[in-house]
């Protein structure tokens, strides 16, 4: 008879590109979602939650720099031969219940959202096919005002979160001005548009002389391989150079330096009007330069958007994996899409929103030393006594109805040094005892791990080494001592 062949093992391994989020990971995740929705909440947005699966014709495309229309997203076909795909991001879905619920919502509508998508991209360092957004949207409004809005909220979600003024900008754009320079330059080929729009996304990695180069007949890149331009006469790129250039001191200056990069192009114009309201929209409500700033170098993939566009950035300095200081950078976007729901209805509806980065915000937060460390686990009822688990039970349930995180030890209570190696491995600031000699005398014993784990570090520590590290209380003040060692570490 032939010998049955076993299955092979699956491979306990995160698939390429996710990962796994443990405990304080999640948690200060989970406070960083409510600080942001708070923020949301306090300007009148409501909270939707839409589906995580769309189907590839809702989604469409529009992940920058793919050229297949399912290129970048988790896409399968369905039982009846649908192709369905997971999320890329929370714009798209949007528009979908837009067009879906127009007539049971208010105009304008405005939503934000939060939670998991997912992009079938080159994972690389900090880069996850899977990772976290945070959007607010308003939809139906096309008065720059929401877009003036959007860009304060966003402020005031950074400075909720810890990152003070000084260590971020918000940054604003226009699309139009773009357009106007475009024009400007005598450009309407849309093939040749995209060719100078790729060369504007390259103007902080190559300068500006770098940037005349590509819109001109080329360059050498740093591995010495030569790039084609986009093969624009001289004069023809000095409305580029001069959009790119117009950033100034002021946004008065900047304004009038962009006014004289779009020449006589009436969409240009209408574009540095639009930023010029929004800066005395902003100016207003108090959100001046130290806070919001117009700056023709944002870019954000411009041929998603139709008008403004805005970045946040982290100005702060970090150190790099070669200990290089460099700028954190940008941890959120957005701008306004006014075709998007058009793509459903034929028509077009005005929307604007931002989307914020939950992992880089993260990372960002514990740069600057606002989050991080451990988090404290929960006191622990160890167990002396199967048979009396009731008890243990009752003493976890009367912690917990005071607040207090707490759970009973489960595992094999036979050796108890394995239940104090459990406590000291869930991080647990207290273990509480009660053997049968306590139980019979009315008392329990509370040992104070995190003091016990200070005097095993060094017992000569003045400030603890005349504490107390255990102690014997009357059942009934269970609760009262565990408090008490736990406010010492608040």
């Amino acid at each position: 008879m032939a010998k049955v062949k076993k299955s092979p093992r699956p491979k306990a391994q995160t698939p390429k590109g996710f990962r796994d989020y443990f405990g304080t990971e999640v948690t200060e995740r989970s406070e960083m979602l409510r600080a942001i929705a708070g923020v949301y909440h306090r300007y009148g947005f409501e909270a939707l939650e839409s589906s995580g699966v769309e189907t590839v014709e809702a989604l469409g495309k529009f992940l920058p720099d793919v050229d297949r229309p399912n290129e970048g997203v988790f896409a399968w076909q369905d039982e009846d031969e649908n192709w369905m795909a997971l999320r890329y991001d929370l714009t798209a879905p949007l528009a979908r219940v837009y067009a879906e619920h127009r007539n049971d919502l208010p105009l304008p509508y405005r939503r934000f959202a939060m939670g998991p998508v997912w992009r079938n991209e080159k994972p690389g360092p900090g880069r996850y096919r899977q990772f976290y957004q945070c959007d607010a949207d308003t939809v139906g409004a096309a008065s720059v005002a929401a877009d003036a809005e959007i860009c304060a909220m966003l402020s005031d979600c950074l400075e909720v979160l810890g990152i003070p003024r000084g260590d971020y900008v918000v940054r604003v754009n226009n699309r139009k001005v773009l357009n106007g320079v475009l024009e400007a330059m005598g450009v309407s080929d849309d093939a040749q548009s995209a060719d100078v729009l790729r060369t504007i996304d390259k103007f902080d990695k190559v300068g500006e002389a770098g940037v005349r180069e590509l819109l001109g007949k080329g360059r050498l890149d740093a591995s010495g391989a030569y790039i084609d331009g986009v093969g624009l006469a001289p004069e023809q790129a000095e409305p580029v150079v001069a959009f790119l250039t117009s950033k100034r001191d002021s946004n008065e200056a900047t304004l009038d330096a962009l006014r004289d990069a779009v020449g006589e192009s009436q969409i240009g114009a209408e574009g540095v009007d639009e930023l010029a309201e929004m800066a005395s929209l902003l100016a207003a409500q108090g959100y001046g330069p130290d806070r919001i700033i117009i700056d023709p170098s944002v870019v954000r993939g411009l041929g998603y958007y139709t008008g403004p566009v805005f970045e946040a950035e982290l100005t702060f300095e970090i150190l790099d994996e070669k200990g290089r200081k460099r700028q954190f950078g940008s941890v959120a976007g957005g701008g306004r899409y006014d075709d998007l729901v058009k793509r459903f209805t034929g028509q077009v509806v005005p929307a604007t929103g931002v989307s914020i980065g939950v992992d880089r915000l993260l990372a960002a937060l514990r740069e600057k030393g606002r989050i991080g460390g451990t988090e404290q686990g929960p006191v622990v009822v160890t167990v002396m006594d199967k048979a009396r688990m009731a008890d243990y039970q009752a003493m976890v349930a009367e912690l917990r109805q005071a607040g207090i995180r707490a759970e009973v030890y489960l595992g094999n209570p036979k050796n108890f040094g394995n239940q104090l190696k459990y406590a000291d491995k869930r991080l647990s600031p207290v273990a509480v005892i009660e053997g049968g000699d306590e139980k019979e005398r009315g008392v329990v014993q509370i040992k104070d791990l995190i003091l016990g784990a200070k005097l095993a570090e060094n017992a000569t520590l003045d400030e603890w080494k005349d504490r107390p590290s255990q102690y014997e209380v009357p059942r009934g003040d269970l609760v009262k001592k565990v408090q008490e060692i736990l406010d010492l570490y608040a």
